[in-house]
This record gives C-alpha cells, structure tokens and sequence, in this order.
C-alpha cells in the first residue's frame, strides 16, 4: 500500500525579526491598511468667518464637477461640515477638496469627512510576527476580513499526524479520530481510537525501511492547525485565521508516514460519512486540509474519497508539495476537485521548495526560512523532541504552512455563505486571489485574498481595498516621512514650487524597493532614495511628463528603513500638480 508523509518543514528557532532604528525616525507599524469607505462629506476650514458667498465658491466647485454641494453643519473645530447628494470614492473627494480649497485662499484646508470603522487587530502577544496575515506585498489581506466573519459555525478537519492540546488551540478542538491501523508506526502502543492526540511521529534508525533514519517528532499538525484557527483574542501566541471555526483532527500519519488506505478513511470520516468499525463523526467538516502527499498521480482510492466528501459539500484542500516540480506527479495535489496549494515566499514570490503546475489552483504564504527564520510561518507547536514536552511556538516553511492558509479562508467564506458548494467556494478563492507581486510561475491565479474572498461570498457591500494611500501633509522632511507600505502606491500632490514630499518604507532583508513615480503631464518632479542616516542611494531625474523610476535592494540580514524624496522641478503645482507614486 503507497504510503504518505506529512510534508516535513525546515524548523528553526523561534526568533524575532530585528528592525533597523532610522535615523529620521518612526517605526515599522503592522497593522493592515483597512478599506477606503466612499464618504458623502466634506470638512472645508476656512481661516476667516465663510460668508453665504465664500461657501458659494465652494458649491461652484462642486458643480463644475457635477456634484451638489449644501452646509450640513459647523464642527467643533470652526468648520464647515458639507454634503454631497450621494456617496463618491476617497479619491474624488479628495480631488473635489483640492479644488474647493484651489479656487478660494480663504480655506485653510478641505478634507473628505472619512467614514472609519472598528478593526479587528488581535490582542495576541506574537500576530505582530504573523506577517503573512497581514503585509500587503506578501499576506493574505486577513485584518480586514476579520471586520466580516471569523469562521464561526463552519469545522475544518485537518487530517494529518494529530494535535497537542496547546493552551492556545485547545479550545477550539472538538472530536477527533486516530485513523492509523498499524500499531507498529503509531507510536502510541494502540490502533484506532477516538484519541487523536499527537504521540510525536519520531521514528529510530532503521525502523522505516532498511537503512532509513532516524527522526524527531515534527508536531506538524499542531502546527497546522494552529494557522486555520489558534485561539484569538486571548492576549496571548499566535493568531488562527478563522479562529471562530472549530477543528476536528483526524491523525493518519506517524512515525513513518501512513497508508493511503487510512488517508482515504479519513477523508471519508471527516466529512460525515461512514467508515467500518468506527463511529460516526459528531461534527462532520465543511473544510478539509490535507498538509501531505506522496510521488505519484492521484490513486482511485484517494480519489473515490475525496469525491465522496465533496458529495457530502466538503471542500477539500491539499499542499503541493515541496519538491520543486510539477505538482502533477505528486498525490494527492494531482486528486480532481481538490485545491491545490503552491507556497510563495514574504516577497509574495514562489517559495524555491514549491511545486507548480497547471492543476496548482491558487498560492498562500509558506514562508522562506533560508532567508531569515521570521521569514517563515510562525505557528503553534510543542518542545518535545521524541514525546510531548511543553507548549511552544516556531517558524516551520513549506507548502505544508501555504494550505492552512487557504483552509482558513476557506472557512471565512463559508462562515459568511454557508449555502455555497466546494466548486464555488474554489471559484470565489481563484477568481478573487491578488497577483502576484513577484515571479510565481504556475502557481495559480495568484495569492488568496481574505476579504476580497468573504466579499464575493456576500460578505459586505464595500467594495474590495486597494493597495492605495493618500498622502498626508505635512511630509516636507525626513523626521515627518509619513510611513508607507511596501507594495502600495501614493496619490499626492505638489502644492507649490517649494513643496517636498517624503516617505519612508521598510523593506525585508533581500528584497528590492523599487520606486515609481508619475507626474501630470505638465509637471518635472524628480525622485530619490535614501538610507535611514540620509545618505543618497538612487535617483531618478527625467524631464517633464517623464515616468521617473529607481530601485535599491536590501543586502542587509535585517529589515532596513529607506526614504524616498519627491522635489518638484518644473511645471504644474497646486490643484493639478498631483503624482502617483508606486512603491513595489
């Protein structure tokens, strides 16, 4: 009978990513840009008391555009708190702002009157180290699916080499099943049982075939089940993506793997239907994660399992597998109906261990321990090198790590829409996943996206984020550089000839900054990169209406803070000096 391994991770210490102190100032903030909500509102001051005449300029402005514009009311601040007819995106506001404020020197500044919401940032002691939740170049945008759904009422099995029954997991395990038959790899003296509990899969030289060695345990579904839903909130660990779910572990793998036979059983069982000699599963699964695999095309047995679960409206997620080859040649991610998962790395570039292909349907982040042990996925797990030992954390790599993540989503969506069957929940992962900020060849439609995900699954009426800011006055010097994701674009402006614009950007060891700017047509501004003691690294200083472009890499073994400058040259200012600004 073929046998199946869990899809080892490279482990490695827990450890803290050491951010570079700049010499400007500021840090590095992690939480996530939430959506930019359409506003019907204006907040124009005025530096003197707005005659019924001075507020008409105002209302002119709005009309040129289209737009009517009435005086709701004073704010607390000597305001003018104005409405619009409907509703317009940030971007139109601002611009209508920039107008209002360009045609009369009497305003001191015009603003849209943003419409914010609560976030949903967790409490827990390490999500600041979870960066695949939350970064936008190489995350799953998950901070603002939070504000929707947290996966409650949905079940996720994670079929796999068991659980602990870690302090920060425990309570969101219900049930359970040890599907291994043979007591000789179980490494728990016993075959199956309703205790799934993880024994440790260790294995001693010799005892997996002649000559195989020896091995510590791995924990590895612990770990993967800490990802679709550690206990969140708790002020405390690590944070689960859908850590209102509930996880049912079915163990099938130990010291030496597990046979196929026991993997298709426990497929089958976790999705509610019914297996010789066991009882039935009280808590059968929406979702199914399956961190493991073999070589070889998918097998009838696994497949005739996996059809059978998907009947019963379970969706079914695998890894692709970490040999860095088509994922076609490798089971069960070659299985139909499944969602097979690649690994990207923090760049949201394909992690070098992950397969590809084209049955690879989408990509998560896996993590790239090479380049930095916080580089990884930072998870639950246990101290015990053979048997268990106490409650811990680390950063394991693989695509092991990548399906988790789309498991959890998966379950956001169906928490959100439980009426939708496993092929649309696969359409809505494919069809909303963001591309891919760097190279991942076959590696599906690009990297999950959380909310745009619940969003397509009716999960809200706004409308997806965007990876855009707007740029905040005043940024006119080093130490006022206002703080910028890697992977997002800037709208400003220049407001006069004098005007400068900074921004400051950190960037993780080896990757590259690369800075884009666009200007009006009308306009020459230049643009610059310095390191955080203000020394000049790149610039770019084409002529007018020219796209200005310059990049510089991170060398360094920790995350580096770099500025970019914006200096006006020539041309257009005010109202319609405006730029993008791109940094990717």
């Amino acid at each position: 009978m073929h046998k199946t391994r869990a899809l080892r991770p490279l482990l490695s210490a827990l450890a803290l990513a050491a951010l570079s102190s700049a010499t400007f100032a500021g840090s590095a903030d992690p939480a996530s840009a939430p959506p930019e909500l359409p506003t019907d509102r204006l907040i124009v001051k005025y530096r003197s008391e707005a005659s019924s005449t001075v507020l008409a300029r105002a209302k002119d402005a709005a009309t040129r555009r289209g737009h009517r514009l009435e005086l709701l009311r004073r704010g607390g601040l000597g305001t003018h708190v104005m409405r619009l007819e409907r509703h317009l995106p940030l971007a139109d506001m601002r611009q209508l702002a920039r107008e209002i404020a360009a045609t009369d020197a009497n305003v001191e500044y015009a603003e849209p009157d943003r419409i914010l919401q609560a976030m949903a940032t967790p409490n827990d002691t390490q999500y600041g180290q979870q960066w695949h939740y939350y970064e936008a170049r190489g995350g799953i945008n998950l901070p603002a699916a939070w504000d929707l759904t947290n996966g409650s009422g949905v079940t996720v099995a994670v079929i796999d080499t068991g659980y602990r029954p870690h302090a920060d997991l425990a309570a969101n395990i219900v049930g359970g099943y040890d599907m291994i038959k043979d007591t000789g790899g179980s490494n728990d003296g016993n075959a199956r049982d309703t205790d799934a509990r993880d024994p440790g899969d260790y294995a001693t030289y010799g005892q997996c075939g002649l000559f195989s060695p020896s091995h510590n345990s791995s924990w590895h579904g612990t770990h993967v089940a800490g990802t679709i839903a550690a206990v969140t909130n708790n002020g405390n660990g690590v944070s689960g993506i859908a850590y209102g779910a509930k996880v049912v572990p079915v163990r099938v793998l130990g010291a030496c793997g597990g046979y196929t036979s026991d993997i298709a059983d426990g497929i089958i069982w976790a999705s509610g239907g019914s297996v010789s000699g066991s009882p039935a599963n009280p808590n059968p699964a929406r979702v199914i994660n399956m961190s493991l695999g073999g070589s070889g095309s998918c097998d009838s047995t696994s497949q005739n399992a996996i059809n059978s679960a998907r009947s019963r409206g379970t969706v079914v997620v695998v890894a692709a597998g970490n040999s860095n080859a088509n994922a076609s040649g490798f089971s069960p991610a070659s299985c139909s109906g499944v969602i097979a998962v690649a690994a990207t790395n923090r760049n949201g570039g394909r992690a070098s261990y992950s397969n590809y292909g084209a049955i690879v349907s989408v990509a998560a982040p896996g993590g790239d321990t090479a380049s930095g042990s916080a580089n990884g996925i930072l998870s639950t797990l246990n101290s015990g090198t053979r048997g268990p030992g106490n409650d811990n954390y680390a950063y394991y790599q693989g695509t092991s790590m990548a399906a988790p993540h789309v498991a959890g989503v998966a379950a956001l969506v169906l928490s959100r829409n439980p009426s939708l069957t496993p092929d649309q929940v696969a359409s809505i992962l494919k069809s909303t996943a963001r591309a891919f900020p760097a190279t991942c060849s076959q590696c599906g439609t690009g990297i999950v996206d959380a909310y745009a995900a619940v969003v397509a699954a009716g999960g809200g009426t706004t409308p997806p984020p965007t990876n855009t800011v707007a740029e905040i006055e005043s940024n006119n010097t080093g130490s006022t550089a206002q703080l910028v994701r890697e992977g997002y674009t800037v709208t400003g402006s220049i407001s006069s000839s004098s005007d400068v614009d900074y921004y400051r950007v950190n960037i993780n060891p080896g990757s590259t900054l690369g800075v884009r700017l666009t200007p009006v047509s009308t306009a020459n501004y230049d643009v610059y990169i310095y390191n955080s003691a203000g020394t000049q690294l790149a610039s770019s200083t084409l002529g007018t209406g020219q796209v200005d472009s310059t990049s510089v890499r991170n060398n360094g073994t920790t995350v580096a803070t770099y500025y970019v400058r914006v200096r006006y040259v020539s041309g257009t200012t005010g109202s319609g000096g405006t730029y993008s600004l791109a940094l990717d």
